[in-house]
């Protein structure tokens, strides 16, 4: 009943528009996999409370605080005061308790008086690397206690460790003395270049204009009519000057800004590890936030605030000649004056003025002070700025760390949809200012490591009771035990392009999509143990949008786990419509990494297959098969009525050192019985000792219902199987 197939690719009819390789990697930066740890529901807030000469305020009560999120006011569970130190006391208990120990009290007490602080020096002009290292220096004071552990960390286009973390002063300050010599691209804002690029336009374009009416009223001498030429010719390479400087500005500060954000989530990330109130001091002369930085950027607030990180963010280009308003100001008058000239002229789509208005956006972002002042201000810290002497008030900051409320709640509100919520905390005593973080994702779950704003409403459907199905989503896990990575494991999510929104911008006559794709890997306890990822903003011309929803999206990422069982849960979540399809894969076993024995691959039943192309050239995806991809079957079921035979690709490792192939068996059983048996002759292996077959086996004398594959490899060593389920219909 088997038979080889030489070449499987005459079987497999290919797509017009099939989805995107199995091999390539994503385009979206920020794409994920991590190791997660489940926790409650409970919200814990820190908070440093001042009076109006700006002094750390300690005998609080936990009636002196009122708590509110989303405007709703919150019953505060526990409460005390964390001070570490020399003199460290704490004054703990639960809300209207106070003999009673408070419910976080207990939890790594030793680890919470410990400290931890990171230094980060952004991209910095020679100057303001000097007034850094001092104002870091300032901020150290008096020394480190055995409780102070400090990093010192560098971001240029990577990130660098000066420091790893440690309660050692002198080598604290051995490294921020590198930091302070160490060169580095400096942030260069370009306001002030392009308002006067932007100024030089707008002045032709008033003596163009009115070169143009003095020809229109009959001067039409050759000297006129020459500087009328002259004119427009110099306005059009102006105005050329000034959009190259404006497009190098915006995609500088996009470069710039993923390689902050994505430094500044690795730190909070490693500060999340501990409990209790963690500081990240950033050195930076701006940050300015252009589009396609604005969801990074908060992502790095969102995850600070889960992982208790309060920023404090220092502008350390001190007093500017020229202030970042002034700057910006400046480039919007201009601006304003162009587009006062141009309502008065009929616009086209596209027009200079509709370019204009999408500049004017990005002018109101590009004050730099703006998103270091939102750093500090949505995570409990504050912004040092305007001063050639940051150390004074940043000395503050090493007070919050050693001296600071921590309250916890319950939230009222318990349909965790991972939307944001605000949270603000009030004071019932007159008088004094409190610091604390403004408000988290309602993800009914703790992670280890980065949540991305838009995972947030997938994850809380996946942890939610009640699986949305508003279209469908199919998945399937696959384990490759290879040699070198033995706990291989791929996961495959697929939904038809059809069930996603499609935005149309008439006037630019292209289409959009805004869809995620999360999926979480859990083992046999259900615990995840990761978290796979992708946020698809995908765009096209809009003639080709019917033929782009016919096709389907696949997302494809790699895992590798230890050996045990696992399953797959998955969502794909529309942000546009907040329409989601949940998913859960059957369970796939990751054998051990004993290479003594053979071992097999998921048998892969194969939907379709496509020829390499260039990208895939140099992929090592367990999928590629000679020169084809092969797309597995994710669990729909074989129609006799469209193929008479079912194609797989079957992949065994033998022992190490061994050149003699495994036997291989195929079974067909249903339920009990066996229905069809036979072997197969296998090629030697390969260097790694792998072994890729495919073969076809005919289905159309099997009735419909469902069916399973066994697959043995056998040598004197002993004896590996994989089980595939599969379902044929009429």
């Amino acid at each position: 009943m088997l038979r080889a197939c030489v070449s499987i690719i005459v079987l497999l009819a290919l797509a017009s528009a099939g989805p995107a390789s199995l091999a390539q990697t994503t385009q979206n930066k920020e794409q994920q996999e991590e190791v997660v740890r489940v926790g409650t529901s409970e919200v814990v807030l820190d908070a440093v409370v001042r009076d109006k000469k700006g002094r750390v305020v300690r005998d609080l009560g936990a009636s002196d605080f009122e708590v509110y999120e989303d405007g709703v006011r919150q019953d505060v569970t526990s409460f005390r005061l964390v001070s570490r130190g020399a003199n460290a006391t704490t004054n703990e208990g639960k809300a209207g308790a106070s003999s009673t120990t408070a419910s976080t009290a207990a939890t790594a007490r030793g680890v919470e008086r410990i400290g931890a602080v990171a230094l980060v020096f952004d991209r910095l002009s020679a100057e303001s690397r000097v007034r850094a290292r001092q104002a870091a220096l300032a901020y150290l004071g008096g020394g480190l206690t055995a409780e102070d552990f400090v990093g010192v960390f560098g971001i240029d286009l990577s990130l660098r460790v000066v420091q790893p973390f440690t309660n050692n002063e002198q080598l604290v300050r051995r490294a921020l003395d590198r930091a302070g010599s160490q060169n580095s691209a400096p942030n260069v804002s370009r306001a002030e270049q392009i308002a006067d690029a932007s100024q030089n336009t707008a002045q032709l374009q008033t003596a163009a204009e009115q070169a143009q009416a003095g020809a229109g009223q009959g001067t039409s001498d050759t000297q006129s009519m020459s500087g009328v030429g002259t004119t427009m010719t110099d306005l059009a390479f102006a105005e050329m000057t000034q959009r190259s400087l404006e497009t190098f500005d915006l995609l500088e500060r996009g470069q710039q800004g993923y390689a902050t954000t994505n430094a500044l989530l690795a730190i909070i990330n490693s500060l999340a590890q501990l409990p209790g109130r963690k500081t990240l001091v950033l050195f930076s002369e701006g940050l300015s936030i252009p589009p396609a930085v604005e969801s990074p950027f908060r992502n790095v607030i969102s995850n600070a605030n889960r992982a208790g990180v309060s920023i404090y963010a220092v502008d350390a280009a001190g007093l500017r000649a020229m202030s970042p308003d002034q700057a910006a100001g400046r480039a919007l008058s201009t601006l304003g004056q162009q587009r006062i000239r141009q309502a008065g002229s009929a616009n086209e789509p596209g027009s200079p003025m509709m370019r204009d208005l999408e500049r004017n956006e990005d002018l109101m972002r590009s004050n730099p002070d703006a998103g270091l002042g939102q750093l500090a201000d949505q995570t409990g810290g504050f912004l040092v700025s305007n001063t050639n002497d940051p150390g004074a008030r940043l000395r503050a900051a090493g007070e919050d760390l050693h001296t600071y409320y921590t309250l916890s709640y319950v939230p009222k509100n318990q349909t965790y949809d991972g939307r944001f919520r605000q949270i603000s905390v009030k004071l019932t005593r007159p008088g004094l200012e409190v610091q604390t973080r403004k408000g988290y994702f309602a993800i009914n779950a703790d992670y280890a490591s980065p949540v991305l704003d838009y995972e947030a409403p997938a994850l809380a459907l996946l942890s939610g009771t009640r699986a949305p199905d508003s279209f469908p989503v199919r998945a399937a896990a696959f384990s490759f035990p290879e040699s070198k990575r033995p706990g291989l494991f791929p996961v495959v999510v697929e939904v038809p392009a059809g069930s996603i929104s499609f935005s149309v911008d008439a006037e630019k006559k292209t289409y959009r999509t805004d869809f995620s794709v999360v999926a979480l890997v859990k083992d046999e306890s259900q615990r995840v143990v990761r978290k796979l990822s992708n946020h698809y903003l995908l765009s096209g011309p809009l003639d080709k949008m019917e033929a782009a929803k016919r096709g389907a999206i696949l997302f494809y990422r790699e895992a590798e786990l230890a050996p045990g069982r696992y399953t797959v849960a998955a969502a794909v979540y529309d942000a546009p419509t907040a329409r989601a399809g949940v998913v859960a894969s059957a369970p796939i076993l990751v054998p051990g990494a004993d290479a003594a024995v053979p071992r097999i691959a998921s048998v892969v039943i194969i939907d379709r297959a496509e020829r390499v192309n260039a990208l895939d050239q140099q992929s090592n995806t367990p999928f590629r098969f000679g020169d084809l991809v092969v797309y597995p079957n994710l669990g729909q079921p074989l129609r006799k009525s469209a193929a008479k035979e079912m194609a797989l690709l079957l992949t065994v490792y033998a022992p190490r050192g061994e050149r003699a192939a495994p036997k291989l068996t195929i079974e067909i059983t249903q339920g009990s019985r066996t229905l069809a048996k036979g072997a197969l002759e296998l090629p030697a292996p390969d260097d790694a000792g792998r072994i890729q077959y495919a073969s076809t086996i005919p289905t159309d004398k099997l009735p419909p219902g469902d069916y399973q594959l066994v697959v043995n490899a056998t040598d004197p060593h002993g004896t590996a199987t994989r089980v595939e389920h599969f379902t044929i219909q009429p």
